[in-house]
C-alpha cells in the first residue's frame, strides 16, 4: 500500500524540529558528535529528511532546488565517517528554519480535511513529544 504523498511533508516537519530540539542542547559541533545519542538522533532525523524530501520532489510537491536535502542525506548514508560534523551542526543550527517554513506552507495547503486527518494521525503518533504536539497543533 503506498503511502498519501502529503505524509511526506509531516515526516519532515517532525525530523526538523527533532534536530532543532537535539542541536538547541549544544553550544558547537564537537560537543554534538561526542554525544553518541544526539549525534546519531540528529543524522538519523536528517535522513528521514532526505528519503522524505525524494518523494516530495518526484511528486513536483518540492521544486527542483531542494534537491541538495537528498543529496545530503546521500553524504550521510554512504560516506559516514567522512560526515563533517561543522556541517551537520550549521545546518541543524541554521539552515533548516526556511525549510520548516516552505514545508509548513505545504502544509498549510493540503485539502483541509486531509490535512486535519494527517495532523491527528501525527499527534497521536508523536503524542509523548511536547514540542512536537504544540507544532502540529498550530497547524490547524
Amino acid at each position: 500500500m503506498s503511502r498519501v504523498i502529503e505524509l511526506f511533508l509531516f515526516d519532515v516537519l517532525v525530523a526538523i524540529c527533532k534536530i532543532e530540539k537535539t542541536i538547541s542542547d549544544f553550544d558547537n559541533s564537537n560537543d554534538l558528535k561526542h554525544n553518541y545519542l544526539a549525534w546519531d538522533s540528529v543524522i538519523r532525523e536528517f535522513e528521514i529528511i532526505g528519503e522524505a524530501a525524494k518523494h516530495l520532489l518526484d511528486a513536483d510537491i518540492l521544486e527542483k532546488d531542494k534537491r541538495e536535502i537528498v543529496n545530503f542525506r546521500n553524504v550521510l548514508v554512504h560516506e559516514y565517517f567522512g560526515i563533517d560534523e561543522d556541517e551537520v551542526y550549521e545546518i541543524g543550527k541554521y539552515k533548516l528554519q526556511a525549510l520548516k517554513q516552505t514545508i509548513i506552507s505545504k502544509i498549510r495547503c493540503i485539502e483541509n480535511n486531509l490535512k486535519l486527518e494527517l495532523i491527528e494521525d501525527f499527534l497521536e503518533e508523536n503524542n509523548y513529544l511536547h514540542f512536537i504536539k504544540i507544532e502540529l497543533e498550530n497547524l490547524k
